[in-house]
Order: C-alpha cells, then sequence, then structure tokens
C-alpha cells in the first residue's frame, strides 16, 4: 500500500513533467524577504481578476477631444498622455498615481476561454475546456514571473469566490497553474489565509503550521493514488514538491519572523470560522491588507487574488447595502432596490480600484533602496473573461500601475492597438510575452495563436515593441 509521501516521491522521481509544482521553494534567503542595501530588490508581481468583464467604453477617457473619440469609437490605434486626460469616475482613486498608470485597450484573447468563466485560460492564453487539468497546457503568466523572482512561497494565490449563496473558505483549488497539467491551491477566505501565511511564524503554538495545507494535500494526493494509473497518475501526480519541501519552506520562513510580525495584518473577529458574516467590502479589505503583508514581508513575489467571479456573493455593497447581489444576475441588467445594474456594476468597480489605491499608497510607504517597495511593483487589473458578461474575447482592456523602474513603457498612456484581426493588432499572448522578455525571459512567443489572425496570415508572434524601452 502506498503512503502519501511514498507516492508523491514516486511520482516526482518518475517524471520530469513534475519538476515544478505550485510551492517553488528558494534553497537561499529570497532576496525579496529583505532586500539588501548593496542588492537589487526583486520584482513584485500583483494579478487582479474580475468577473463580468470589462467594457471599453468604461475604461474610455471622459475627456478625449473629437479626434480621439472618433478613433476610441471606430476602435483605431492611437495613443494619448494621461496627464491631459481625466480619469472615468471609477478610477478616481487612481488620479494620485496617474503616473503610475497606464490603460491598455485593444487587447484580444479570444485564444482563452469565453464567455462566463476563462479560469486558468486568461492567465496561460489557451483554451483550458472549462478548467480541465488536461486543459492546463502550460505555466501561467504568474507562474513564469514567480520563476525569475523567487521567494518561500514562490507564488500566492487568493480568491473571493463562492457559490451565489455563501463563500468559498479554507484551501481550495485555484485557477493559476504551476505547470502543464497542474492547478494551483488558493486561499478562499482572510482567516485561512492568515493562518497559513503569518499566524503559524508569530504563534506557533497557536496553530498547527501544515494543518490545513496538509489536509487538502492530503485529500488531492490520497484520491490520485487510489484512481490514477500510468501517465495521468504521473501528470497529476506532484500537485505540491512534497510535504518535505512545505516543512523546509515553513523553517525558511519561520527565520524572518521579525519581520513578519513588523508588517503583520490584524483581522477583524468577523473573519473568524470563515466569516460567514462578513460582508464582501469587508473580505476585500482584509484580503488586501494580507497581500499587502505578503509581498512586504518577501514571502511571495507574485500574488494572483480573483477580487470575485460570477458565483461570489455581493453582501453590504455601498448603495446596496441590505441587497444580496448575484453578479451573474447583473450581467443580464438586473437592477437591486430600485438601483441599476450599471450603477452597481460601476459601484463593484470602485471598491475594486479602491482596495487597489490601498495596494499602491502602503507599498509607497515602505522603504526600499533610496525609493519605496513600490518603486519595483507592478498591479494588473483585467477581466478574466474578456470584454463583456457573454464575452467573445476580442478586447480585453487592462488597468496597469506600475513603479517608476518597471522596464515597460505604458506609464501615463492610455494606448489602444489596432482591432482584434487587422495589421499590427496584439493578442494576450504578445501583452505576455512582452512582461517576460522585459523581466527577463527571451522567449519568442508565449501562449497559443488566434486562428483568426492565422486564417488571415496576420503577424501575431512575438512582444508588443513599443512597450518594451
Amino acid at each position: 500500500m502506498n503512503t502519501r509521501r511514498s507516492f508523491i516521491k514516486t511520482a516526482a522521481f518518475g517524471s520530469s513533467l513534475l519538476a515544478a509544482g505550485p510551492i517553488h521553494l528558494s534553497r537561499s534567503n529570497a532576496l525579496g524577504m529583505m532586500p539588501r542595501s548593496n542588492a537589487v530588490a526583486p520584482w513584485r508581481f500583483i494579478f487582479i481578476r474580475k468577473s463580468n468583464g470589462i467594457r471599453p467604453n468604461e475604461v474610455a477617457l471622459p475627456t478625449f477631444n473629437s479626434t480621439e473619440k472618433s478613433k476610441e469609437t471606430q476602435k483605431e490605434a492611437f495613443d494619448v498622455d494621461l496627464e491631459n486626460h481625466e480619469l472615468p469616475s471609477w478610477l478616481s482613486e487612481l488620479r494620485p498615481h496617474k503616473q503610475n498608470l497606464g490603460i491598455l485597450q485593444g487587447l484580444s484573447c479570444k485564444m482563452s476561454e469565453n464567455g462566463h468563466y476563462s479560469y486558468s485560460s486568461v492567465m496561460g492564453a489557451f483554451k483550458s475546456g472549462r478548467n480541465s487539468l488536461s486543459g492546463i497546457k502550460r505555466a501561467t503568466i504568474d507562474f513564469e514571473l514567480a520563476k525569475l523572482f523567487p521567494s518561500p512561497f514562490g507564488h500566492v494565490e487568493l480568491s473571493l469566490t463562492g457559490n451565489y449563496n455563501s463563500f468559498r473558505t479554507g484551501i481550495v483549488p485555484g485557477y493559476s497553474a504551476p505547470a502543464a497539467h497542474q492547478r494551483n491551491y488558493c486561499y478562499a477566505d482572510p482567516q485561512t489565509a492568515y493562518d497559513e501565511l503569518f499566524k503559524s511564524v508569530v504563534d506557533p503554538a497557536s496553530v498547527n503550521s501544515e494543518n490545513q495545507m496538509l489536509q487538502f494535500l492530503e485529500s488531492e494526493e490520497s484520491f490520485k493514488a487510489s484512481v490514477l494509473r500510468g501517465y495521468e497518475r504521473l501528470k497529476l501526480a506532484n500537485h505540491v514538491s512534497s510535504i518535505d519541501a512545505i516543512q523546509h519552506r515553513n523553517r525558511e520562513v519561520s527565520s524572518h519572523a521579525e519581520l513578519i510580525r513588523k508588517h503583520l495584518p490584524i483581522l477583524n473577529s468577523v473573519h473568524q470560522d470563515g466569516g460567514i458574516n462578513a460582508s464582501t467590502p469587508e473580505k476585500q479589505e482584509a484580503m488586501t491588507d494580507i497581500l499587502i503583508a505578503a509581498i512586504a514581508t518577501g514571502l511571495t513575489n507574485v500574488v494572483t487574488y480573483t477580487i470575485d467571479e460570477l458565483s461570489t456573493p455581493i453582501r453590504g455593497l455601498p448603495g446596496n447595502e441590505s441587497d444580496r447581489i448575484s453578479i451573474h444576475e447583473l450581467g443580464h441588467n438586473g437592477g437591486y432596490s430600485g438601483v441599476p445594474a450599471e450603477k452597481i456594476r460601476e459601484n463593484i468597480r470602485v471598491g475594486h480600484i479602491k482596495q487597489i489605491a490601498k495596494i499602491i499608497e502602503n507599498l509607497k510607504q515602505i522603504p526600499e533602496g533610496t525609493g519605496s517597495m513600490f518603486d519595483r511593483t507592478m498591479i494588473f487589473y483585467f477581466p478574466e473573461n474578456g470584454e463583456t458578461h457573454h464575452s467573445h474575447g476580442t478586447e480585453a482592456p487592462f488597468i496597469v500601475v506600475a513603479g517608476k523602474d518597471c522596464p515597460i513603457n505604458l506609464s501615463g498612456r492610455y494606448l489602444r492597438l489596432p482591432y482584434h484581426a487587422n495589421p499590427e493588432h496584439k493578442t494576450l499572448g504578445n501583452w505576455y510575452t512582452t512582461l517576460l522578455n522585459a523581466f527577463g525571459n527571451p522567449i519568442s512567443h508565449y501562449g497559443d495563436l488566434d486562428l483568426e489572425m492565422s486564417r488571415k496570415k496576420l503577424a501575431q508572434l512575438g512582444p508588443i515593441h513599443q512597450l518594451l524601452t
């Protein structure tokens, strides 16, 4: 009879496919943990996924002149300086950070999953087969960037997702992918994220540092060991590096307890027991605090945060405090308590942007080198499923906020690229290739190709050169 530990080790030994699991461990102290004055700090990346699409007109600048407005309407390429324009009202929290803000319009994502959900595909530029493991073709972009800037946790995934009536809790399967045919795990509620990332370090007597994670892994691996054979067994087995690797990570993290204690977030008691009585804004606020602390302490340099999906219940939203709002219903123009769907959708986005502004402002207050920790940080806010509720993937607007050292030439710009299937159009794969090239991975192209672009014999390989400084 195979034990869980022997099964994991045997499977890992048997296939090089399994070399990378969701916990990428640095065997030396991670540079991100406490950057030294004579060393270059790592880059940090924060991916914030939202549901229900971002419609391009919602991102368009309200002060476009007639020529710019015409180009925007016709979806023709143009480029303007944000300093000369007002932002849409829902982006108002980012006005103090205009010099760091970039708005990228015109990217397509037809090679990823469209419609209601993208699952892992929007992060990997592939069709995911409705979240099947066999549909996960490669490591997602967040994991690829995490490989370039190692840290004790390698990558942290957070999610505020649910079943329409209640939020998920505990440790659950995530949406990022460490490698082909592997799915990451994520922390689904603030208290679990706090316990797993921080509490076991600063108060080890109060919680078993491996308890929830190992319970999750035991159920995952025991299932695989009992039902999988041959290639399928090898393909799925190494969901994590090994129990030994988790223990090594915990020892490494424990050695930095003082720094972690310095940035330890304070959770409201409403988040205990999964936070069943917490409002959606309260959960978002707590997850933001955890995200900031995970970055500030160097536990990770890459966080992916699903701030909502269609099944996330919205409770306590300003303007609709007494309503239980379905994001899916909003997508079909259903309003609540006399407030139209358009206004509620905007209020949800306003709440998201407040959290992004909080991340920026906190990281700008943490000294690093001759500047702040934000100087080497990028934040991406984007729709998981393209341009609208029932999306086709022709457009996927990206809001990007980047520190002053960023090698991507987007800050301070509103850039609209040529529309889908036109010459010089750029896809999600081109965008992710740009990021990898700019930060040290010379890959020629990341992601699948766009079939319509291929049929028209339009060039679509490589980075977006105008964004590379």
